[in-house]
Parts: structure tokens; sequence; C-alpha cells
């Protein structure tokens, strides 16, 4: 595993000062996917603007867990009927 493109938990919640017990929640939500190798576990750089987005959302805006899951999954669907939306217009256009 290429550890530069990961961070572990660990150094993630001191970072952003958040407990551990809520990025292995967003996991189990399937929010994001944490990379487990031997003892440690580690979140990919990318998905960081995710992480940042769900805890705008948990902690600030005080949504649950089940609510995140149920954004994420209006949003995914609004970015599709917006590529449809698109992929008809340059059919006609």
């Amino acid at each position: 595993m290429e550890k530069q493109n990961h961070i572990s938990i660990e150094q993630c919640c001191v970072v952003y000062n958040i407990e551990t017990t809520f990025l292995y929640q967003l996991d189990e939500y399937g929010l994001i996917e944490l990379i487990r190798s031997e003892e440690t576990a580690y979140i990919a750089f990318e998905q960081l603007a995710d992480l940042e987005k769900y805890m705008h959302l948990h902690y600030e805006l005080e949504i649950n867990l089940e609510g995140l899951e149920t954004i994420k999954h209006l949003l995914g669907r609004v970015n599709e009927l917006q590529q449809e939306v698109k992929r008809l217009k340059g059919e006609t256009g």
C-alpha cells in the first residue's frame, strides 16, 4: 500500500479534532472507505473533502448518520440527473 496517498485515522482525528468512532461509523454507513493494513486503518487523501463535508453536516448542523447517508444518496441522484440532462441536450443540440 502506498501510504503517502493515505493518512492514518489516528492522525486524521488529531488534525480534525474528531473521534475515531465517527470515522468508523462513516465507514460502516458506506460514506467513506477506510483502508485497513495490519493493525492500522487509513483514509485516502482524496476522501478528505468528503470527510470535511460530513463533519460540517454532522457536528455543525447536527445531522445524524442516517441523514448523511440520505444526503449522499440524493446528491448522487441529482448528479445523475444533471448528467442525463447534459446528454439529452447534446443529442438534440
